[in-house]
């Protein structure tokens, strides 16, 4: 076993990435401990993608340390070799299999064994119903379960697809803007699924909407320029002059 190199579980030091002359990414430092959720803001282009791009071996960074667990370097290994890891992550715009219901879309996310010989010889284990059945009532789909995911609302497709992700064991979660398009009785409901979630995994919510962070209650990383500009707790970072110039101001 190597030794750790932090206590952190995703661990972020002088990282900068640059497209075609410019700094997306400028020298950013950020750690997330175990069992934490933290929000991460900040005005467009202010590198929240591509630090996330940055964190699941999408992009590559110049320069600087990227560590998961405190020994695995993200930095030498590829987007497979890193979500199987331990790291989901869910984009904006949920992607289910709409034909398919509910339920099979969480038993084709299933981690375990999905070679062609294991799937053609698969059988429906009790362990297998009993971690669907789990999910199924985390994410508040349970009602839905034989329902083609075509036919869920568009919160609903989010909830199933962090379901999805579940359904992988990750340690860390990665959500991009969760609650876009929801109503409000869905953003609420979506408070309380990432809490439930954040029971047993650390997750990491990038988000625009200032009403849902505060819902929250975690503390939150302001992005600017590839930076870290403030950290904190949300009314801290918003008595921030800095921060009121450049993203709440506006």
């Amino acid at each position: 076993m190597e030794p750790r190199t932090t206590p952190a579980l995703l661990y972020l030091d002088g990282v900068t990435v640059t497209f075609d002359g410019f700094r997306a990414i400028n020298n950013l430092s950020l750690a997330i401990e175990p069992g934490e959720m933290r929000a991460i803001i900040g005005p467009n282009g202010a590198g929240k993608t591509t630090m996330m791009d940055i964190v699941t071996g999408k992009t590559r960074p110049d320069k600087g340390d990227v560590y998961f667990d405190g020994i695995h370097d993200l930095t030498r290994l590829d987007e497979a070799e890193i979500a199987a890891l331990g790291i989901g992550r869910k984009f904006q715009k949920p992607t289910v299999f709409e034909s398919h219901s509910v339920e099979d879309n969480l038993r084709l996310a299933l981690k375990g064994d999905r070679t062609v010989r294991a799937t053609l010889f698969w059988r429906d284990s009790g362990e297998e119903q009993a971690r669907i059945a789990r999910i199924l009532e985390i994410t508040r789909l349970l009602p839905f379960r034989t329902r083609p995911a075509g036919s869920l609302s568009h919160g609903q497709k989010q909830w199933l697809e962090i379901g999805m992700l579940l359904a992988q064991e990750p340690k860390l979660l990665l959500v991009d803007e969760p609650v876009a398009g929801m109503t409000d009785a869905e953003t609420m409901q979506t408070v309380e699924l990432l809490r439930e979630i954040n029971r047993e995994r650390s997750v990491v919510v990038v988000e625009h909407d200032m009403a849902f962070v505060r819902e929250l209650g975690v503390k939150v990383t302001v992005l600017h320029e590839g930076s870290v500009l403030a950290e904190g707790s949300l009314d801290q970072v918003s008595a921030d002059p800095r921060v009121i110039e450049v993203y709440l101001g506006r």
